[in-house]
């Protein structure tokens, strides 16, 4: 009798998780930081949170000066 080598044990499937890839790459940069400049969590996350404040400011100022 000849075993099929190509039948595998049947398994209930998994649902996939939905990744926003924005959000993976954000992931990525934080382990960057963390294993090359070995920064800390808490470092990084002020870092993030500077730089987006930066942002709104820039756009704000920007959003001003068009409207004047």
């Amino acid at each position: 009798m000849m075993k099929w080598t190509w039948r595998r044990e049947v398994r209930p499937l998994e649902p996939r998780r939905i990744i926003n890839p924005a959000l993976l790459v954000l992931e990525t940069a934080k382990q960057i930081l963390e294993e090359i400049f070995h920064a800390l969590p808490y470092e990084i996350e002020d870092m993030i949170q500077r730089r987006l404040g930066e942002k709104i400011w820039s756009k704000e100022a920007r959003t001003e000066e068009e409207g004047l």
